[in-house]
């Protein structure tokens, strides 16, 4: 099943995997993780707002279905290969 993402839909995925792989940085370097907080509060407000901009708050399902659609695969978002927490598919 082809899905085709708007504009909105696409940012909030691409918000979402920033803050994924952001999270996964922070937290696996034993330096940064007690500073999580500092660190994710500004990845988590923006996924918030695009999502509530795709009407997608709430909705985790097809969040998850536009994610994959935005990687090309089923599968889980990789992780970042910068680490900067952006891949090199996760643009705005």
């Amino acid at each position: 099943m082809t899905t085709s993402l708007t504009m909105r839909e696409r940012a909030a995925a691409q918000a979402y995997l920033r803050l994924v792989e952001t999270a996964r940085a922070v937290l696996a370097d034993p330096g940064l993780a007690p500073l999580a907080g500092v660190y994710l509060s500004s990845p988590m407000a923006e996924a918030d707002e695009a999502l509530r901009r795709a009407g997608l708050a709430g909705n985790e399902a097809r969040l998850l279905s536009l994610v994959a659609t935005l990687r090309g695969s089923d599968a889980a978002p990789e992780p970042s290969r910068d680490g900067a927490g952006r891949g090199p598919r996760d643009t705005v």
